[in-house]
């Protein structure tokens, strides 16, 4: 996302929805940091946002369905414009699925005093509107990531499916959905953080001098995405904890042999290149606690799950969104020192989080520590993003 396609979107209320990037990754951040005070006001008061099913799966369903598709539509709504030489997505579209967005969190907000219909219209809209908006560059272009259309897809029938689980009272169907949402995930950061950790890591090392040289292989990328293709198909087909192990183990694997090739170690200087390392290195961190877990009931691994979310997913955004909202509004690719302090922070919230189990008594006090570190993170990142994505671009440039 570092090329800059030539940005001519249509009318522009305000520069705020002047380019695609712009309200979906303002809106990634501050739902990021408001749904976790949400979150730790309905653990304290123990309040059910969704009467039919377990409060923590209000949550989970608001990180993925809230923060994580807000960034992956800001994420496509920039990228397809590189991608495909099209126009960039702006103006009066832009405010529209930007309320698509906005209208499903709110509903899920008041899910307990809503019709379920009305929960289901006001959710369901986004993502069909988001495919709608890039499907057209991409098809025209016969650009190869015009699959992604179908990663969208399955993430509206996984939403559409959790819906149905509230209808049914369903918790199991709920937990298996939200997992295999989870993975299609897993899947997008395995491809894009797989084309960008190391061509962003060879960028920056050139650019200090450094000869880059960073090994990978084709087919290393290749078994690495079948893997955790293979991964989303048992966790969402097969009752089978030895196929889940193996599938999880292997993935691993393949995902440090590929993380090793891209030599991290070199960019330590650069906090914009090295998050992006750590951001991939959980990866085969939570895929090994998984097989860890469901070979052994450790109780250092149970948290598995979110050693990939708050570890792999959320700190991949973070890198991703830090990065490019530099890059598309015309400056420098050089984080602050809040920024450099927001990505401890928010790495230091995914370790209390991932190994909260393994405290023992102190689980709860984990808990609430990466809690709060979370929201630290995230208010960090608002005061350094919130003002450079709704001011023009510092070059003068539209976009």
């Amino acid at each position: 996302m570092d090329a800059q396609a030539t940005p001519q979107p249509s009318a522009r209320p305000s520069a705020l929805f002047a380019y695609g990037f712009r309200p979906f990754f303002l809106g990634a951040f501050a739902y990021a940091l408001l749904a976790m005070l949400a979150w730790m006001a309905i653990r304290t008061l123990g309040a059910l946002p969704i009467p039919t099913l377990p409060p923590q799966l209000w949550h989970a369903h608001e990180m993925l369905f809230g923060f994580i598709a807000a960034a992956i539509a800001g994420f496509l709504l920039t990228a397809v414009p590189s991608w495909t030489g099209a126009k960039g997505f702006g103006g009066w579209p832009l405010v529209l699925l930007s309320s698509l967005w906005l209208c499903g969190r709110a509903a899920f907000a008041l899910a307990d005093y809503l019709p379920l219909w009305v929960v289901a219209t006001a959710e369901l809209a986004f993502l069909p509107a988001l495919a709608l908006l890039i499907a057209f560059p991409l098809l025209r272009a016969m650009n190869r990531n015009t699959p992604l259309l179908i990663v969208i897809g399955v993430l509206w029938f996984a939403d559409a499916t959790f819906l149905s689980s509230m209808a049914l009272s369903d918790v199991a169907l709920a937990r298996k959905t939200l997992l295999v949402a989870i993975d299609v995930a897993l899947l997008l950061i395995t491809v894009v953080g797989g084309r960008i950790v190391p061509a962003f890591t060879a960028n920056a090392l050139r650019k200090v001098g450094i000869s880059a040289e960073l090994r990978g292989s084709r087919w290393l990328d290749r078994a690495t995405i079948a893997a955790m293709i293979l991964v989303a198909g048992i966790d969402a087909f097969v009752r089978s904890d030895t196929a889940a192990i193996w599938a999880a183990a292997v993935a691993a694997t393949l995902h440090a042999l590929r993380l090793a090739g891209w030599q991290g170690f070199r960019s330590l200087r650069e906090p914009i290149v090295w998050i992006l390392h750590v951001a991939y290195l959980w990866l085969p961190v939570g895929l090994g606690l998984k097989a860890v877990f469901l070979s052994t009931e450790a109780a250092w691994a149970a948290d598995w799950l979110h050693a990939l979310t708050v570890g792999a997913v959320a700190t991949m955004i973070v890198a991703v969104i830090t990065r490019a909202s530099l890059g598309h509004t015309g400056r420098p690719l050089v984080v602050s020192n809040r920024v450099a302090l927001a990505y401890g922070v928010l790495g230091a919230a995914a370790l209390a989080r991932a190994f909260s189990t393994a405290l023992g008594s102190y689980r709860e006090w984990a808990i609430w520590t990466a809690g709060a570190l979370w929201i630290l993170a995230f208010a960090l990142l608002l005061l350094s993003y919130g003002p450079l994505l709704v001011r023009p671009r510092a070059d003068g440039r539209a976009g």
